[in-house]
């Protein structure tokens, strides 16, 4: 069981009452919290302490939420949950294609945020468990597809070059249901319940945008993916040839 004291959440919001509100409610739930009003607090409090989870209120005034949390995933894949208003479903999906691993609508239910911040926190310590064994290398499961490596024991993608991609949880779960069954087609439901692992208000296209983000990063031409190809009425199937490496 993680010691959440250990786990320390940074708060990116403009209202000084959001931020209170919600330092009052991790903290009382064990967490360590930070607070930023602005891009240039939310840069400096991640350089000077190290955070284990971001929440970002989308509208910000003076600056972009997805810019910002767009930033942040360029240089980490620290999770991100994003907080929106109604009405911004067309930027909560946006948010998603390029670097959110989560939302919620405000006024948000404070039982459900904790669920998702737990959530969130445990797949994290859950991708990041097994790096401790990184010395014993020929330990490590991995599999090949088209000059790809993907490490199954640390949970890392290396592009052919052998510099690492970095994979946000999602893009993670979402590639290594792929590569343990090549040629097979799954569902949007099926692809849903294996990269979720955790009860939230989702909306149709969550898996599409992780299917975007994915092709993005690994498809010689994401306009025409080879690897991750649409299955018309069913859902995705991975085509690329895997094996054990």
């Amino acid at each position: 069981m993680s010691d959440p004291l250990r786990q320390r959440v940074l708060v990116v919001d403009d209202e000084a009452p959001m931020r209170e509100l919600l330092q009052s409610l991790l903290e009382e739930n064990g967490y360590s919290v930070l607070q930023a009003a602005n891009g240039p607090e939310m840069r400096q409090a991640l350089v000077d302490n190290p955070c284990s989870l971001i929440i970002l209120d989308l509208r910000l005034r003076g600056e972009d939420g997805i810019q910002l949390a767009k930033e942040v995933r360029s240089k980490s894949s620290i999770p991100i949950m994003m907080l929106t208003g109604k009405g911004d479903e067309t930027d909560r999906i946006l948010g998603l294609e390029l670097a959110a691993d989560d939302f919620l609508m405000k006024p948000f239910n404070n039982r459900e945020l904790i669920a998702r911040v737990r959530a969130m926190l445990r797949r994290t310590l859950e991708l990041s468990a097994p790096i401790a064994r990184r010395d014993d290398l020929h330990s490590h499961e991995r599999v090949c597809f088209e000059h790809w490596v993907l490490d199954l024991t640390s949970r890392q993608l290396y592009r052919p070059d052998g510099q690492q991609e970095l994979l946000t949880q999602g893009e993670y779960a979402l590639l290594e249901v792929f590569v343990r069954a090549p040629q097979r087609a799954f569902s949007r439901d099926q692809l849903l319940e294996a990269t979720r692992g955790f009860n939230s208000d989702v909306f149709d296209r969550t898996i599409d945008v992780l299917i975007l983000r994915l092709r993005r990063k690994i498809e010689p031409n994401p306009r025409q993916p080879s690897y991750i190809k649409t299955e018309r009425g069913v859902g995705y199937m991975f085509c690329a040839s895997v094996t054990q490496c």
